[in-house]
């Protein structure tokens, strides 16, 4: 009997176990150092027991005397090993629990059931898992054919999702290179059209966030579900199954029929067509006619492929030179920060307040985000719509720093491998190798960037309310040049594309133009 004493003050409260190697903490408590260390890795650095905080730096010490009584115990008993699991006895009669009382919902004795459980409804431990096991597992079957479901109604969320994005990308698109072909006096009702369409857009989505919201959160329930049941299944002991069944909830119910999202067209483009009813086939229609009407004589219709049979004969002579060597460009995903919302094919960036995801491997840490395509050699030009001020436009290397170093949240033309224009709200900057030239305040919703690397020459234009030569950078690049653009929270930048533009040239082009 003392023995046995003697064991539970010896017996490690983490393993269960006779100490190993016992330690002390500086609260006073032992515990074997295997326990100790492995316990210290997993959880914060206090006491198992008593929760006192663990110093850092400090070392659990090992209890020579602990450590000789253990020894003396081993030898009076002749056991090495930690003695095996006792059965586990009834509290009230001290006789081994061998029935579960289902009207009290308890594992019981014999003697319970002459007693207290006489005219209750018993069964055999083993019998009443058996059959608790078989209804745990049906529930389970249920919850996961809810999960699949859930997955599958969520993908065709995304789905929609995707395409109302395309088709409002499209239709942004189809609107803002029609509306391009029109007189300058069009243009406040272009823009006014791409609202409307961003606003029906957002309105359109906003059910489709609270059902995926939704959605995820019934499959995380779902999950934490089938975790606790699936540690209910892998529990040994009869009697910790049986009382932790008890306390296990009900599933969640069946998650039900998504709600179908609303998007028309039609309705988004109702009030052009009665605003512009003489000017409708150009503007709502894919490909224009052949002939214009007769009120609206200086307008040529965009059939032609070739970028000059595209511009409006009121378009200057430099923009239709400029656009001999337009390129359709895309934002990088991968090179996003954080914060950088990409939408429309990836030719809208938006800086968002709230964190879009986790940071991807090699994206900016910085608010900027580069383009897919880079230049090597060639002759490229490209223009890009902004939705206020405090952008930053520029190309750089490959090797242009993407952590953020200071109080800077861009670095764009601050350093030798890149080169920027910064619209600023009362000016606007260029700036390379922390050099700045403080330029006059200019119109610059509608930008564009022409760089020639044959003559090592980077220009940068204003478009509205006419073309403007804002400033040029002259420089010798020696390695490939990607677009590289930098925005302040709230703020939009659009690659705009023309039908018919060539694409960048590839890599081994670039490579084989250089020999």
């Amino acid at each position: 009997m003392a023995a046995e004493l003697l064991r539970d003050r010896l017996t490690c409260s983490i393993c269960l176990g006779l100490y190993q190697d016992p330690v002390t903490l500086p609260c006073g408590h032992n515990f074997c150092a295997a326990c100790i260390r492995s316990s210290r890795r997993c959880c914060e650095k206090a006491c198992p027991e008593c929760r006192a905080p663990f110093p850092d730096g400090a070392e659990p010490c090992r209890n020579v005397a602990l450590s000789g009584v253990l020894e003396v115990l081993q030898l009076a008993v002749r056991e090495p090993g930690p003695e095996p699991r006792a059965a586990a006895r009834c509290p009230r009669h001290g006789r081994p629990l061998e029935l579960f009382c289902r009207t009290e919902g308890r594992c019981v004795c014999g003697e319970c059931t002459v007693h207290e459980c006489r005219l209750h409804e018993r069964a055999l431990l083993e019998a009443e898992r058996r059959e608790r096991e078989a209804q745990l597992r049906a529930k389970l079957e249920v919850t996961q054919q809810q999960a699949t479901q859930a997955h599958t109604q969520l993908q065709e969320l995304q789905q929609q999702k995707s395409q109302i994005q395309n088709s409002a990308c499209n239709l942004a698109s189809v609107v803002s290179g029609k509306f391009s072909c029109l007189l300058q006096a069009l243009e406040l009702r272009r823009i006014s059209a791409q609202r409307d369409i961003e606003a029906a857009q957002t309105q359109a989505l906003a059910p489709a966030l609270d059902e995926e919201q939704r959605l995820r959160g019934h499959l995380e329930a779902l999950a934490q579900y089938g975790q606790r049941v699936q540690g209910l299944l892998e529990q040994v002991d009869d009697q910790t199954f049986l009382q932790d069944l008890q306390q296990l909830s009900e599933p969640p119910g069946p998650f039900g029929p998504l709600t179908p999202l609303q998007w028309d067209e039609d309705k988004q483009l109702g009030n052009l067509k009665e605003l512009l009813s003489l000017l409708s086939g150009l503007l709502l229609e894919e490909g224009a006619p052949a002939t214009v009407p007769a009120r609206a004589p200086d307008l040529v219709p965009l059939k032609a492929p070739d970028p000059e049979a595209q511009v409006p004969s009121m378009v200057c002579p430099l923009r239709k030179k400029l656009w001999q060597n337009y390129r359709n460009l895309t934002f990088d995903p991968d090179s996003a920060n954080r914060h950088f919302s990409l939408s429309c094919q990836d030719q809208r960036v938006t800086h968002c307040r709230r964190s879009q995801g986790p940071a991807r491997l090699g994206s900016f840490e910085l608010w900027q985000v580069q383009c897919t395509q880079s230049f090597r050699v060639g002759h490229h030009y490209w223009e890009v719509r902004t939705s206020d001020h405090s952008v930053t436009l520029g190309v750089a290397y490959s090797e242009l720093t993407r952590q953020k170093l200071g109080t800077n949240t861009d670095n764009i033309g601050r350093e030798s491998c890149s080169w920027g224009l910064c619209i600023q709200a009362d000016s606007v900057l260029a700036r390379h190798n922390g050099d700045s030239w403080r330029l006059p305040r200019v119109s610059a919703r509608l930008l564009g960037i022409d760089l020639d690397l044959a003559c090592g020459c980077l220009a940068f234009y204003s478009l509205e309310p006419q073309v403007q030569l804002l400033h040029t950078f002259h420089a010798l690049f020696t390695r490939p040049l990607y677009p590289v653009f930098w925005l302040l929270e709230g703020r939009t930048l659009t690659l705009c594309h023309q039908p018919g533009a060539k694409l960048p040239p590839a890599p081994q082009e670039a490579a084989s133009a250089l020999h």
